[in-house]
């Protein structure tokens, strides 16, 4: 998630306790082997307010005029 999202360490870790606080996604911390894992599952309000976000976006996106061409 860190690298695909392009955030720090500290910066994601930020953002999933806020979401964890708004009851959007549960954060588990586990071992692979000798490895910290940290598994972020959404709960169904956090995938229903990822839901309202993404038609927001689409609605806006189709919204936007077109591009000039020049």
């Amino acid at each position: 998630m860190q690298r695909e999202c392009g955030l720090t360490q500290g910066n994601l870790s930020s953002h999933l306790a806020k979401l964890e606080a708004a009851k959007y996604l549960v954060i588990e911390k586990t071992f692979k082997g000798k490895y910290p894992l940290t598994i972020c599952s959404l709960t169904k309000k956090g995938r229903k307010a990822f839901e309202e976000y993404v038609r927001k976006m689409r609605f806006v996106a189709n919204a936007a005029p077109a591009p000039l061409n020049r």
